[in-house]
Parts: C-alpha cells; structure tokens; sequence
C-alpha cells in the first residue's frame, strides 16, 4: 500500500516536471521575435494577473448588485403599497418615496454653490442637530436636513464614500417609509426586518465600517456626505420601532464600533486632532443616548478611564514618562462620560460591574495623582459624584 502510494506520488512529480518543460518550450516556440524569453513571460504573467483581477471585480460586482437587489426586495417586503390618504389610491412606495426624494433634492440644490465658505465646524453642524431627538421627533425640516437623497456611485464619490452608499441610502428609505407610515400614507410591516436579518446586519455593518474608516483618518472640509452618514446612522438608532428590531440583530457590531471609536479618540496623535475629537464625541454621545447601547458604552469609558488612571498611577510612582497624548485626549472621554450622566433618569440609571471597580479604589487614585495631575484628579472626582449621585437619585 505504502508503495503504491509512493509511485503516484512520483508519477504526480513526473507528470508536473513534465508539465513545465512542455510550457516552457510552447512559450520558447510562441515567442514573438525581439522579445528576451524573460521580457515574453512576464508580459505572458501580466495578461494572466489582469485577467485574474478582472474576473475577481465582476464577482464583487455581482455580489454588491445581488445585495442591492435583497435590499430593494427587503423594502418592497415591507411596503405594502396601500395609500390610505392625500388622495393618491394604490400609489406604489417606490412613488412616494421618489417624491419625498424629489423633495428633498430640491431642497439640498438650493443650498448647494451658495457662495458662501462653509467652515469646518459647520460641516458638523448637522450632526450637531440631530442630537436634539425632541426637535427630531416633532420637526419635519430638521429631519430633510438630515435625510437628504445621496446621489448614486456613479457621480464621483470618493473611495470611503463609495463604500458608504448603499447602506446609507438603505436606511434612509428605510427611515423614509418609517416617516410616511406613521402619518398614513403607507402602510409597512416592519417584522419583515426580522425575517431578513441578513440584509439588515450586512447593511449597518457597512455602515458602520466606512464610518470607522473616515473617524480613523478624517479630511476636512469634510464632505456633507459622510456627515449625512452618520445623521443616518444616529436616527436609525433613535427611532424605537426601527432599533427594535435592528440593534437586537447588530448589537455586538455596535458595540465594537463603539469601542472603536473610544481608540480613534485615544490613539489619534495627529497635531490638529481635536476637531476630529469633537465629532467622534458627539457620536458616541448620540449612541450613548440609546437605551439599550447606553450601559455597554458607560461601561467601556469607566473600563478605558480606570485602565489609564492607574497607568498614570504607575507611571508617577516609578516617575517614568507618560503618553501626553493619550493624556489630552482622555479627557474626551470624561466630557462623553459627564454628558451621558447628566442624562441619567430612574429608568436609565447605571449600577454595572465597570462602575464598581471604578468607585472601589477611586479615593487612592485621586489622593495620589491630585499634586502631580490636578486636572485629571479633578475629573476623576467630578465622574465620581456624578456616579454616586445618579445612584442616590434611583435609591
């Protein structure tokens, strides 16, 4: 037996030696003549490698236009293309939704090429509204601010924003046909969201890493598109019925975007970093804001915050150097931390297990930083009675 299986083996190796000299000598024969036989073959591997790449992008082709389509079919699902009001009897969602789209196009074309410069604070400014979520819930025109119709890839994105396309488009019909339910317009069965969790997780994790990839290495101006991004990303997870049905499908995805976002904060080294800073912040407050995100995202800024008080900790008692970086933009973290105790209520309070490893030997900590890091000390004490008073209002 073991011999038979030693002379297939030879056989194999005979039969691939023989292999290479048969096309080693069709590639001899086929040479056109000028050509160096080395100059032939790499021109030979040039044309396979770009045949290999051609046919790897129309696979990836065909799988993002299969998932655009399970996307459309998902809508579709959920519409049931009953008008029940203004007049518009058997109207098909796709009409309605392309006039809300039309609408809001317009809308966006008359802010465009205005004249004026739009400074960098500006470009976040929008995101900056959405975290009102009462104006939200109750302002027809914030919410076009927000939701406006992205143009389709073949108008220019860029790299990252072509990654961000298709789910936020997505979402925003999603969210579009959430709106046009709920003033009885449509009639939508948003349990079909349950039934395709597929397209639902494949969708927000699109989302959700292009923008990991744009916070990790923003450009400014930033382009209204990407802002547009996470508008649509904060609304989604403010709208309960929506996030009903989604975060329970993608709530491990959230949570890793938010720790991800916690590193940006903390890594980024770059000089002028602290405008990125503000609206990585503003997001994970935003997030924060949602019940069911809220205490996972309290638990991994108590989590980062005692990790690197006890580093500085370390670092004082050894008196060794310190990342004076990571120690300016911790106090990013404290200003998340602070905004989201604030909005404590009895139904929200925080009691996990981060916030009593916290507290246990929070004492110490600021009694032997407050000479050498009075500032950092003092934000220790001010997250420490925001935690306790927050525990007393519940009690």
């Amino acid at each position: 037996m073991a011999a038979e299986v030693r002379g297939r083996r030879e056989n194999q190796i005979w039969y691939l030696k023989i292999s290479k000299l048969a096309l080693a000598f069709a590639i001899i024969r086929s040479k056109p003549p000028g050509k160096s036989c080395k100059e032939y073959i790499e021109h030979l591997a040039k044309i396979v490698s770009e045949r290999d790449f051609d046919w790897k992008s129309k696979v990836k082709a065909l799988e993002a236009e299969n998932f655009r389509l399970r996307q459309e079919l998902l809508l579709n699902k959920i519409c049931q293309r009953v008008c029940l009001e203004n007049g518009k009897p058997g109207a098909s969602a796709e009409t309605l939704l392309d006039e809300e789209c039309i609408n809001t196009v317009n809308y966006s074309s008359q802010l465009q090429d205005s004249g004026c410069d739009v400074s960098n604070d500006y470009a976040f400014e929008s995101l900056r509204i959405a975290s009102d979520f009462q104006d939200l819930e109750h302002s027809d025109d914030t919410f076009k601010h927000c939701l406006e119709i992205i143009p389709p890839l073949n108008l220019g994105c860029s790299s990252k924003e072509e990654s961000l396309s298709v789910p936020v488009q997505f979402f925003q019909h999603l969210l579009e046909i959430r709106k046009l339910s709920e003033g009885g317009m449509l009639q939508a069965d948003f349990t079909e969201l349950e039934n395709d969790s597929f397209t639902v997780c494949n969708s927000l994790s699109q989302l959700l890493d292009g923008l990991t990839v744009f916070y990790n290495s923003p450009k400014f101006p930033v382009s209204g598109f990407l802002t547009e991004a996470a508008c649509v990303l904060i609304k989604l997870v403010a709208d309960t019925k929506l996030s009903n049905h989604v975060l329970k499908k993608c709530f491990r995805k959230l949570e890793e975007f938010m720790k991800n976002l916690i590193q940006i904060i903390l890594r980024n080294s770059s000089v002028n970093r602290f405008q990125a800073l503000d609206a990585v912040s503003h997001t994970l407050v935003l997030l924060g804001r949602n019940n069911t995100l809220r205490n996972s995202l309290l638990s991994f800024l108590l989590s980062e915050l005692q990790q690197f008080a006890e580093q500085m900790l370390q670092a004082y008692q050894i008196q060794a150097m310190y990342d004076i970086t990571q120690y300016e933009n911790i106090f990013s973290l404290f200003m998340i931390l602070e905004q989201l105790l604030h909005d404590e209520t009895e139904d929200s309070g925080y009691d996990g297990e981060e916030k009593i490893k916290f507290l246990k030997n929070l004492d110490q900590l600021i009694f032997h930083l407050s000479d050498e890091f009075p500032l950092f000390s003092l934000y220790l004490w001010r997250v420490s009675v925001l935690l306790n008073s927050a525990q007393i209002q519940i009690d």
